[in-house]
C-alpha cells in the first residue's frame, strides 16, 4: 500500500485529542503529581472601586487560606509560596486616569514592579447599539470548553467537603472507600454484619459522616430485625475488632501506602525526565510500565493507568517511538470500557502507520479491532469509517476471507446508517469476488444483499435498472444464431442439419464450408467471385470474423445465447429472463420481444428492416437457500429466510460488453494496445429473403463400398419469395447424384419405389459368346467435366423456380465410398432471390450426412497387348483385360454373397469386344473370401466414334452376364463413372503438366512413353444378398478401375503400402546345372533351358511343351530371357522384358 502524507495517517485523530483533553481536566488533581497544579495566581480589581489596595489584600488573604486551610482539596498549588501577581482594570471611558495611575504606583510600591501591571480597556458605549458586532482578539487564544465549564471558586469553601486526614484521600484514589475516621475505624462497621443488633453509634463518630448517603441508614435500617452473630460473645467481638485494626493499621495501610507512593515517585519522575530540555538521561518508559501495571493489575484502578497510559503515549511518539506507543496502547485495551478500547485501538492502528517502516497489516488489522470495539460501544459511524479505512489495506491483497468479513460488516453498518447505496456496494463486492466461505455463510451473503438491493429499489421504482453482480456473464463466449430451429426427423424424413447452437465450432470444418461457397458463388457468377463477396456466418462466436455488421432478415428469428457462470456454491433463481436491445428503424419502430424458456438462449423477432443492437440481459435474480447465522450476526430485520418467494427476488440487468480481438498488424498496434471492433450483437435487419428447408426421404446411414441406394431429397421455400439459382456442391461429388434426364424412369414418389432398381436395365436375350453390347454418351451431358476437381451440381428444380410454400421430391442417387469406415460428407445448398438485393446476393444451407460404409468387393484389373487377336480389319494391336475380384466382405451387414452381373468399359479409344472365358453359369457368384478372374478382349473404338473426342464422348461397352442389361450410360451408373473419373484423374493430370512442362525439350522419350499409355475405364456391376430381419434383400453397387499403362495392375481403390525389411535365406544346394519350373497346374516338358546366340536383326522360334493335369485358363507366357553381348562375362547377363500373357483354355475331354 502507497502511503502518502495525508489526515489519514496522523498519528492522533480531532476525536481522540477532545477525549484526552476532556479526560484529563475531568479528572481532579492528587496530592502526589502536578499535572493540575497552579504555580501562580493573578489578583483583579478594578480602578472603580472604593479602595483598590485593601481589595488586594482581601485577595491575597483568600488565596492564602485557600491554599493553606485543609479543608480545600482542591484547587491543588504547586509551591508553598505561589506567586502573585497584581493587576488594575481601569476603564478609560468611565474611570478617573489619574486616579488610576496613583493607585498603580501605590502598588508598585508596596509590592514590587515585576509583580504589579495597569491593564487599561475599553467598555461599550452607552450611545452604541447592542447588536453592534465587536471582535474578540481573546478568541483565539481560549478553548471554548475551559469557558463553558469554568468553576466558580469563590463558592469552594461551600462546595467542598473537609477531610482532615490526607492518608484517607490517596485510599480514595485507589477506589477505596473514603470512611476511614480519625480513631482508624470504619465508618461502615455500623452496618457491619459482626456487629449486635443493638449497636449505636460510636461517640466518637465524625460530624462529617452525618452527611454521608442516605443509603447507609438505609442499608442498616434494612438489616433491622436481622439477627447476626447470634452466637458471638462480647469478648468474640472484641478480639475481632481488635484483629481488623492490626489488619488494617500495621499491615493494609502502610502497604497501601508505600505502593501508591512509590507509583506517584515513578509516574511523576517519568514525566519530570521528559519535560526537563537537553536531560542526560533519556525517557525513563519503564518508570511509567511499572506504574501502569500496578494500578491496572493490583489497585485496580483503570483511570489512573489510563492517564499513564495517555501520558506515556503521547510521549513517546514525540519521539518518534510508534512501535512502544502501540503496544503500551494496547495493553490497556479491556472487555470493562468498549468506548475506551475502540479509542486505544484506533490509536495503536495510527502509531503502526506511523512508524519509519510502516506496518500497513497491523494497522489494518488494529482499526478492524477499533472498529468492532466501537459497534459495540454504540459508535456506527466510526465503526464504518474504521472498517472503510482498513478495507484500503485488504483490498486486491487475495485475503477473500478477511475482505469478506470487512464488506459485510461495512454492508451491515452501512445498512443501519440508511447509507443503502454503499450498503448494495460491500455486499455487491462479496458476491463478485471469487469466494472461499462455505455455501451457507454464500446463501447468507446473497440473502443479505437481496434484502438491501430490494430496499433500495422501492426508493426509486421508477429509476433504471441497476446492474446485478451475478450470475457471472462471460461476454466473450456469446454467441448469436440467426435463422429458425432446425426441425426434429419425422419417421424417414430428416431435415438438413444445416447450423445450430449445439454444434461445436471446428475450425478446419469452417474452413471447408468457406470454400464450399467460394466455390458455388464463383460458379454463379461465371468464374469470377464478386469483390462484395463475404463468407456466410449463420452463427457467430467469438472464433468468427465479427469485424463486419452480420446481416439478419426481417421475421426470422435471431437466437442471442448468453453464458452464465454461478461463482457461488448455492443455486441462483433466474426467472423472466429477455433482451434488452435498441432498434433503429429504416421507416417505422420495431417491437415485440420474445423470451427463452430454457437455458440461456433468448429469441428476438425483428419485424421491420434497420438496425439492431442488442444491449444486455434482464432478469430476476433470487436464491432458494435456507436461513444460517453469519459471523454470529443474524439475519437483517425483515428479510426473509425461508424457501424462495417472488419477494425476494430482485429485478436488474447486466450489460453485454463483447472486446474484439488484438490487433496485431501495422508496428504502431504491436507496440500498443488495441482492440478491433466485435459487431455480433449489433445486426443489420435487411429485407425478406427466400429460406429454403431441404428434407432427406430414406436416407441411409451404412452402406456397402460401392454401394447405389436411391433416396429422395424435398426442397420447400418457407418464405414468401421465390426462390431460383439452386445448386448443391460438395467435397465429395462421387457420393451423390441427381441424374439426368430421368423423370420418366423415376417413381413419382418413395413409396412406390421399394422394388425398383436403382439402375436402368433392359431384358435381353442370351448375347452369343459374351459379346459386348456398346452405347455412347458425353460428360458435358451429365454436368461434369473429367479436367476439374469440384463441381456446383444444378438442382432440376420444374422452370428453375421454387414458388412460396411450395416443394418439390427429387431422387438422389448415393454411391458408399470405396474406403471402409465412417465419413463425413458435407452438402452446401446455394440459391438466390429472383429479386436481387443489394446487401445479400444469396443464401445457402448446409448439411452434413454421416455415413458408415463396410467391405465389399476388391477388384484388380491388368491390361495387356495381345499379339495374336486382331481387330475385324484384320490389323493387330488388340488387347487382353484380365479382371480379378475378390470378395473382402466377412458377412457383415448380413451379406450372404455377391453377384457379377456386368463389366462395361468407358473410353474414347478403347472398348470391350467381348469375353474371353465365358462360363456356363452365367452369374458369377462370390461367397466370402472368395475370388474371381475374368479376361476380356479389347479392341479399338470405329474410327467414326474416335473421330468425336473433342465434344467428350465415351464409348460405353456393356458384357451382362445374364439376361439383364445395365445401360451403364445412363443416369445413374454414367453419373457416378464421370464424378469418380473426375477425382481419379486429377492428380495425375497435374503430374502429367508438370512433368510436360518440365522436360519439354524430351518430346521424343515423351512419345516412346506415349506407346505404353491406354485410356481404358472399367465399371463393375454386382448384386449382393443380403438377409435383413428374416427377409433376403438384394443389394445394387458398383465399382470403377482406371487403366493407364499397359502391364501395369490397377485397382477399385487406393493401395496402402509401408516399408517392410524382409530377411530371406536363400541356400543353392543342388548340382546339377538344370532347373525345371514347376507350377500347380501345369509344369513343362522336355528340354526347359537354351542357350542361343542371335546376330543383328536375327529371329529364332523355339517349341517348348506343356502337360496339363485340370482344366481352366493358363497362362503360358512364364518363361523368363537373360541375355548378354557376346564379348561380355555370365555375370553381365541382365533380365529382358517378360513375354506378353498367353492364354489357353483347358476343357474337359
Amino acid at each position: 500500500m502507497e502511503l502518502k502524507e495525508s489526515s489519514l495517517y496522523t498519528a492522533t485523530t480531532p476525536w481522540f485529542e477532545s477525549y484526552r483533553e476532556t479526560f484529563l481536566q475531568s479528572m481532579p488533581a492528587s496530592d502526589h503529581e502536578f499535572l493540575n497544579h497552579y504555580l501562580a495566581c493573578m489578583l483583579v480589581a478594578s480602578s472603580g472601586e472604593a479602595e483598590p489596595m485593601e481589595q488586594f489584600s482581601k485577595l491575597s488573604q483568600e488565596q492564602h487560606r485557600i491554599q493553606h486551610n485543609s479543608d480545600y482539596s482542591y484547587p491543588k498549588w504547586f509551591i508553598p509560596n505561589t506567586l502573585k501577581y497584581y493587576v488594575l482594570l481601569h476603564d478609560v471611558t468611565s474611570g478617573d486616569e489619574q486616579r488610576a495611575e496613583s493607585i498603580y504606583e501605590e502598588m508598585k510600591q508596596k509590592y514590587g514592579t515585576q509583580g504589579c501591571y495597569l491593564l487599561k480597556i475599553n467598555s461599550r458605549a452607552p450611545n452604541r447599539a447592542s447588536d453592534e458586532q465587536i471582535p474578540d482578539p481573546w478568541s483565539q487564544y481560549l478553548q471554548k470548553n475551559s469557558i463553558q465549564h469554568q468553576e466558580s471558586y469563590e463558592d469552594g469553601p461551600c462546595t467542598m467537603t473537609s477531610n482532615k486526614n490526607s492518608d484517607s484521600n490517596l485510599l480514595s484514589l485507589d477506589g477505596l472507600d473514603n470512611e476511614i475516621k480519625v480513631d482508624g475505624l470504619p465508618n461502615s462497621f455500623r452496618v457491619h454484619p459482626l456487629q449486635l443488633d443493638q449497636c449505636g453509634d460510636p461517640p466518637n463518630t465524625d460530624g462529617s459522616d452525618h452527611t454521608k448517603s442516605a443509603s447507609v441508614r438505609e442499608n442498616k435500617k434494612a438489616s433491622t430485625g436481622v439477627i447476626r452473630g447470634a452466637c458471638l460473645t462480647l469478648t468474640d467481638h472484641d478480639r475481632i475488632r481488635q484483629f481488623i485494626q492490626e489488619f488494617t493499621f500495621r499491615g493494609l495501610l502502610p502497604h497501601i501506602e508505600k505502593t501508591i507512593r512509590q507509583l506517584n515517585d515513578q509516574e511523576m519522575a517519568a514525566v519530570s525526565a521528559f519535560l526537563q530540555p537537553g536531560a542526560p538521561r533519556p525517557y525513563p518508559a519503564h518508570y511509567m510500565d511499572t506504574a501502569i501495571q500496578t494500578y491496572r493489575d493490583i489497585c485496580k484502578n483503570m483511570v489512573l493507568a489510563e492517564r499513564c497510559v495517555l501520558l506515556s503515549a503521547e510521549i513517546l511518539k514525540s519521539q518518534s517511538k510508534y512501535s512502544e506507543a502501540a503496544a503500551l496502547l494496547i495493553r490497556l485495551t479491556s472487555e470493562d470500557s468498549d468506548l475506551r478500547s475502540a479509542l486505544l485501538l484506533e490509536q495503536a492502528a495510527h502509531c503502526f502507520i506511523n512508524m519509519k517502516s510502516p506496518m500497513v497489516r497491523k494497522y489494518a488489522f488494529h482499526m478492524i479491532l477499533a472498529g468492532h470495539r466501537f459497534s459495540k460501544a454504540g459508535q456506527k459511524k466510526h465503526a464504518l469509517r474504521c472498517y472503510c479505512q482498513a478495507m484500503q489495506v485488504y483490498k486486491g491483497k487475495g485475503w477473500s476471507l478477511a475482505e469478506d468479513h470487512i464488506n459485510f460488516t461495512i454492508g451491515r453498518q452501512s445498512y443501519t446508517l440508511r447509507q443503502l447505496d454503499n450498503a448494495v456496494s460491500a455486499f455487491r463486492h462479496i458476491l463478485i469476488n471469487e469466494s472461499k466461505q462455505s455455501a451457507a455463510q454464500q446463501g447468507a451473503f446473497l440473502r443479505e444483499y437481496l434484502y438491501v438491493y430490494k430496499n433500495v429499489n422501492q426508493l426509486s421504482p421508477d429509476g433504471p435498472l441497476p446492474q446485478l453482480p451475478l450470475p457471472y456473464i462471460n461476454s466473450s463466449a456469446t454467441r448469436v444464431f440467426f435463422g429458425h430451429d432446425r426441425r426434429p426427423a419425422d419417421g424417414e424424413k430428416q431435415a438438413a442439419t444445416h447450423i445450430s447452437l449445439d454444434q461445436e465450432y471446428d475450425s478446419e470444418s469452417s474452413q471447408q464450408w468457406r470454400e464450399l461457397e467460394e466455390h458455388v458463388v464463383a460458379v454463379a457468377n461465371k468464374g469470377i467471385i464478386p469483390s462484395s463477396f463475404y463468407p456466410t456466418q449463420y452463427c457467430l462466436n467469438s472464433y468468427s470474423d465479427n469485424s463486419r455488421f452480420p446481416l439478419a432478415v426481417v421475421e426470422e428469428p435471431i437466437t442471442v445465447e448468453v453464458a452464465f457462470r454461478n461463482p457461488l456454491k448455492v443455486p441462483l433463481l433466474l426467472s423472466d429472463l429477455s433482451l434488452l436491445w435498441k432498434f433503429q428503424p429504416k421507416d417505422v419502430n420495431g417491437k415485440d420481444i420474445e423470451r427463452a424458456r430454457e437455458r440461456a438462449r433468448l429469441k428476438l423477432f425483428p419485424h421491420h428492416i434497420g438496425e439492431l443492437h442488442i444491449l444486455g440481459v434482464v432478469y430476476n435474480l433470487g436464491t432458494i437457500q435456507g436461513s444460517v447465522t453469519v459471523d454470529g450476526i443474524g439475519a437483517l430485520p425483515g428479510c426473509h429466510t425461508g424457501k424462495h418467494s417472488l419477494s425476494m427476488s430482485v429485478r436488474g440487468r447486466q450489460d453485454l460488453e463483447i472486446q474484439g480481438p488484438r490487433l496485431n498488424n501495422t508496428k504502431e498496434e504491436k507496440t500498443s494496445v488495441k482492440y478491433g471492433p466485435d459487431r455480433r450483437l449489433d445486426p443489420v435487419v435487411t429485407e425478406e429473403m427466400p429460406l429454403l428447408e431441404v428434407f432427406f426421404i430414406h436416407f441411409p446411414t451404412g452402406l456397402l463400398c460401392g454401394e447405389i441406394r436411391k433416396a429422395y431429397v424435398e426442397f420447400v421455400n418457407v418464405s414468401k419469395c421465390p426462390l431460383t439459382g439452386l445448386k448443391v456442391v460438395s467435397k465429395r461429388p462421387e457420393f451423390f447424384t441427381f441424374g439426368v434426364n430421368t423423370a420418366a424412369l423415376t417413381p413419382l414418389s418413395p413409396s412406390t419405389s421399394e422394388n425398383c432398381s436403382a439402375y436402368k436395365t433392359v431384358v435381353t436375350g442370351s448375347p452369343s459368346a459374351g459379346t459386348a453390347l456398346v452405347s455412347s454418351a458425353s460428360s458435358v451431358d451429365f454436368g461434369t467435366s473429367t479436367g476439374q476437381q469440384l463441381e456446383a451440381i444444378p438442382v432440376p428444380l420444374p422452370d428453375s423456380v421454387l414458388l412460396p410454400g411450395a416443394s418439390v421430391q427429387l431422387p438422389m442417387w448415393l454411391r458408399g465410398p470405396d474406403e471402409e469406415g465412417v465419413h463425413e460428407i458435407n452438402f452446401l445448398f446455394y440459391y438466390e432471390s429472383v429479386k436481387k438485393q443489394p446487401k445479400r446476393r444469396h443464401r445457402i444451407l448446409r448439411h452434413t450426412a454421416v455415413i458408415c460404409t463396410s467391405r465389399s468387393l476388391n477388384v484388380r484389373a491388368t491390361v495387356c497387348r495381345s499379339n495374336s487377336l486382331e481387330d475385324e480389319e484384320g490389323r493387330g494391336g488388340n488387347m487382353l483385360v484380365f479382371v480379378d475380384v475378390e470378395n473382402t466382405n466377412t458377412s457383415e451387414a448380413g451379406v450372404k454373397e455377391f453377384h457379377m452381373v456386368q463389366v462395361s468399359s468407358s473410353s474414347k479409344h478403347w472398348q470391350l469386344h467381348k469375353s474371353v472365358n465365358i462360363s456356363e453359369n452365367k452369374d458369377a457368384k462370390l461367397a466370402s473370401r472368395e475370388k474371381g478372374k475374368f479376361c476380356f478382349k479389347a479392341v479399338r473404338c470405329k474410327q467414326n466414334e474416335a473421330a468425336v473426342q473433342s465434344s467428350e464422348k465415351y464409348t460405353f461397352a456393356d458384357i451382362i452376364f445374364g439376361n439383364e442389361q445395365i445401360i451403364s450410360s445412363a443416369s445413374p451408373c454414367a453419373d457416378f463413372f464421370y464424378r469418380s473419373l473426375s477425382s481419379e484423374l486429377k492428380k495425375p493430370q497435374d503430374l502429367l503438366s508438370a512433368h510436360t512442362e518440365k522436360h519439354g525439350a524430351e518430346e521424343a522419350v515423351r512419345l516412346i512413353q506415349k506407346c505404353s499409355e491406354v485410356d481404358l475405364n472399367l465399371v463393375i456391376l454386382w448384386k449382393a444378398y443380403v438377409v435383413e430381419d428374416n427377409k433376403q434383400l438384394i443389394l445394387e453397387g458398383q465399382h470403377h478401375v482406371v487403366l493407364r499403362t499397359v502391364g501395369k495392375e490397377a485397382f477399385s481403390q487406393s493401395q496402402k503400402q509401408a516399408d517392410v525389411d524382409v530377411i530371406v535365406d536363400l541356400r543353392h544346394k543342388t548340382t546339377s546345372p538344370e532347373a525345371l519350373d514347376t507350377h500347380g497346374s501345369f509344369t513343362w516338358l522336355g528340354q526347359t533351358q537354351y542357350k542361343l546366340q542371335l546376330r543383328s536383326e536375327e529371329s529364332r522360334s523355339l517349341q517348348l511343351k506343356a502337360c496339363f493335369v485340370h482344366t481352366g485358363v493358363y497362362n503360358l507366357g512364364t518363361p523368363r530371357v537373360f541375355a548378354k553381348l557376346s564379348d561380355q562375362v555370365t555375370e553381365f547377363e541382365t533380365s529382358q522384358q517378360n513375354s506378353m500373357p498367353a492364354l489357353i483354355i483347358i476343357n474337359n475331354a
